[in-house]
Formats: C-alpha cells, sequence, structure tokens
C-alpha cells in the first residue's frame, strides 16, 4: 500500500563528515531534496586528517550511497594494502596476516579492507555536492515548528526542512539539545600519535613490518604501539604538499596517570620526547619512528568514549554517526559505524520517499537498529582503550601466547585474519 501525505519530503543534514557527505550522496541520487550545512569553509580545513580503516561494512555502504564515478574515485585514492601484524616490544613477529588473507582476491571490491587518508576522503565525498553544500554555517540550535524544523546558524541566518539530521561529531551541538542526558566519558586512556614521513631513504632502514603494513606492538611493559603506513596509489597534483607525501602513522597509549598534568600544553618536541621516555628498552626502530617524525604532526588527546543510550520519542531531528555514538579510535571502526548508519538511513528515508511507511515510525525504525549495533561498537572500543591503558604483565603475556599459538595454527589464524576490524 503505497502512503499519502509524506512521499515528498526535505532532509538538512548538520555536519560535512564522513557519514553525513555519503548519506547526502545517497539521498540525492533517491530524489529527495537534502541540503548540508557545515561550519568549515574550505576542503583543506581537514589537513589535520590521518590515514583510517574502511572495513568490509563501510566500503559496501560508500558504494551503496555514491555514484558510480565518485565509487570509482574512492577506490583510486585508496593505499594499497600491506597486511596487518602483531610485534613484541623488540620489534619481533607474534603474527602475521598478509593482504591476501585479509582480502582474498575472490572478494568484490565493495567486500574489502582498504586504508584511505582521511583528507582525501573527504575530498571525494565533497564532490558533486556543491550546489547542495552551505559551508561556513555553525550550528547553534534547532525549533520544531509543526512538521517543519529550523536550524538557526550563529550568522543569524535560519533553515527550514521535514528532518533535521546531527551528523556534527563527538561534540555535536544536535545530541546536546535533542538528548541533554547523553554524555562522552574520559576512559582514562592518552594517546599521542605522529606521522613519520616514508621517504624511500627511511623506508630502507625500517624493518619492512613498519614500512609496509599495520601493526600491533604487544610490550612486556606498559602501554601500546599502533602503526600503520599510507601510501599513495597516485601522486594527484591538486593536494595540498602534506597530504603528498607517503608516511607511517603511529599513535601511543596508555594510562593518562602515566604522563605529565600538562601534557596537552606539551609541543610535538616535547611529545615526542615523553613518549620515547616510555619506552626503555624497546626496539631502535620504534625510537628512530617517534623521534624523527614532523614535529607538527604530532598530538596528544584524551581518549573518550560516548555512554550508552536507550531509544527516545522519535520525531523530526535524529542522530548519526559520532554524534550519538562516538567511540575510541582503538577497534578502527568509528568511520565505518557513521558509513554504515549512513546506508541504513538512506534505506530507511527511501521507503519512505517511495510511500512505504511514514516518517517518524521510519526514523524510530532507524534509530532502534543504529543504537543497537552503533553502541556496541562503542563497547568493543572501549573494551579496548582500556586494556590499552590498564593491562597488567599477565594479560600482555597472556596475548602473546595467545597470538604465536594462532600463527602456529594455520586454521585460527585464517579466521582471524577474515575477522580482523570487522
Amino acid at each position: 500500500m503505497i502512503l499519502k501525505g509524506m512521499t515528498d519530503f526535505s532532509v538538512m543534514i548538520i555536519g560535512g563528515g564522513i557519514g553525513g557527505l555519503a548519506l547526502a550522496h545517497g539521498l540525492r541520487r533517491a530524489g529527495i531534496p537534502t541540503s548540508v550545512y557545515e561550519r568549515t569553509h574550505h576542503r583543506n580545513d581537514w589537513l589535520q586528517g590521518y590515514r583510517i580503516h574502511i572495513n568490509p561494512a563501510g566500503a559496501a555502504a560508500l558504494r551503496a550511497c555514491l555514484p558510480p564515478a565518485g565509487w570509482q574515485a574512492f577506490l583510486d585514492t585508496v593505499s594499497p594494502g600491506g597486511g596487518f601484524g602483531f610485534l613484541t616490544d623488540r620489534c619481533t613477529e607474534l603474527l602475521a596476516m598478509t593482504d591476501v588473507e585479509i582480502n582474498p582476491s575472490s572478494d568484490a571490491p565493495e567486500n574489502r579492507h582498504y586504508a584511505v587518508s582521511r583528507i582525501r576522503l573527504r575530498d571525494t565525498l565533497l564532490a558533486g555536492l556543491e550546489d547542495i553544500l552551505h559551508p561556513g554555517k555553525t550550528f547553534t540550535r534547532y525549533d520544531v515548528a509543526g512538521n517543519r524544523v529550523i536550524a538557526h546558524f550563529a550568522d543569524g541566518t535560519t533553515a527550514t526542512a521535514d528532518l533535521l539530521i546531527g551528523a556534527d561529531g563527538a561534540n555535536s551541538r544536535v545530541r546536546r539539545q535533542l538528548l541533554p542526558h547523553a554524555h562522552r566519558i574520559d576512559t582514562g586512556a592518552v594517546a599521542i600519535a605522529g606521522k613519520y614521513e616514508l621517504t624511500p631513504e627511511r623506508e630502507k632502514t625500517l624493518p619492512a613490518a613498519l614500512a609496509t603494513r599495520a601493526n600491533l606492538v604487544v610490550p612486556r611493559s606498559r602501554g601500546s604501539l599502533f602503526t600503520a603506513v599510507w601510501k599513495q596509489s597516485h601522486q594527484p597534483t591538486d593536494r595540498p604538499l602534506n597530504d603528498l607525501t607517503d608516511y607511517v602513522l603511529w599513535g601511543f597509549t596508555d594510562a593518562a596517570d602515566r604522563f605529565p598534568p600538562d601534557l596537552q600544553d606539551l609541543d610535538g618536541r616535547a611529545l615526542q620526547r615523553t613518549v620515547i621516555e616510555r619506552i626503555p628498552g624497546w626496539s631502535p626502530a620504534f625510537h628512530r619512528l617517534i623521534a624523527e617524525s614532523d614535529p607538527d604532526t604530532v598530538n596528544a588527546f584524551n581518549v573518550k568514549s560516548a555512554t550508552p543510550v536507550n531509544p527516545w520519542p522519535s520525531g523530526r531531528v535524529t542522530l548519526l554517526g559520532d554524534a550519538i555514538h562516538n567511540m575510541t579510535p582503538m577497534a578502527g571502526i568509528g568511520a565505518n559505524t557513521a558509513l554504515r548508519d549512513a546506508d541504513l538511513l538512506r534505506r530507511t528515508l527511501m521507503a519512505v520517499h517511495a510511500g512505504e511507511m511514514p516518517l517518524i515510525p521510519a526514523i524510530s525504525k532507524y534509530e532502534r537498529e543504529m543504537i543497537d549495533y552503533g553502541f556496541a561498537a562503542v563497547k568493543k572500543s572501549l573494551r579496548n582503550a582500556r586494556s590499552a591503558a590498564q593491562s597488567t604483565r599477565a594479560t600482555r603475556t597472556a596475548l602473546r601466547v595467545m597470538l604465536r599459538l594462532a600463527a602456529a595454527t594455520p586454521p585460527l589464524h585464517r579466521a582471524m585474519a577474515r575477522q580482523l576490524g570487522n
């Protein structure tokens, strides 16, 4: 049965991040009037971005939302795969999984894992949305007036639509108004991250594991180190210089009480020294990776996570991605969960547009499903963050034993490779 009265409706998306832009593409392709309001002015405003991991769920969502040319542009920007490994603090192998094991050649492109520059991915998502993207719009609040939502911006302007979607990130102002009881917590972990420029000369001096793939270091002592390689699949000429170099991304995580109280005030050089002071006895390769990184790329941040929320009374305002289920970076699934939201909401609103269900019940259905898988992902990433900051020598030893067992047991090895990052 075709329902009357709400097959034609308009959508405004607050926030031009990965999830919001993917959704905008999907709705536009479906013929649903859509506009995006983003506070930044230029594409280069996101130059602080790092490499991110796109898993099969994220890739499938991108394939579904993007037009064919956009999907191909994504495939053209991804970094060549190099596998994933677990290392000791002496840089010896615990378990190595090749790219072929993680991504069998039989897998369709949308069922594979990818590494992509956050900057490049956002560029791909911005392309083709120029006529519906409104930059320089800082959202302040919304009002609901009957069947319409009015968004207010800091410059005094307003925008009106039938549905407002908050995709405005971890510090979402839309969430703050819609769900004032929804909070983010400090996990007790602190991360320091940076980029090591990977020139051909430098690549020769690093162990192959650090120069070709992603790794998690499982040390004997406290702390945890993640490394991942970003290599250009091709060299575009229209990108800023600091997005044209190959690099190794690294991130060191430990409990907040193991760092100086003024950590957030330290410059890049001081942060590098802070990490090196905490890894005595580690392989010189790790010391070199950190010490020779560009200090301007080194930052420290408190690792935070959203607290679970129960379903709320649905209406003409909803949320997507980090705006509702912000998570730690310790599982590599935050961007993928936002993309999953975008695809689910795209399909939900297409059903409304086709007259298959009313708008508000459709939004309720989306929210319940999104809350279920979204906060399952939050729980997983929070567990990983706390493990990195609070693990004991006994738990680290047990993990190393388990990884060596997996390396020596082909069925277990294959199973771990196929489940990686999902």
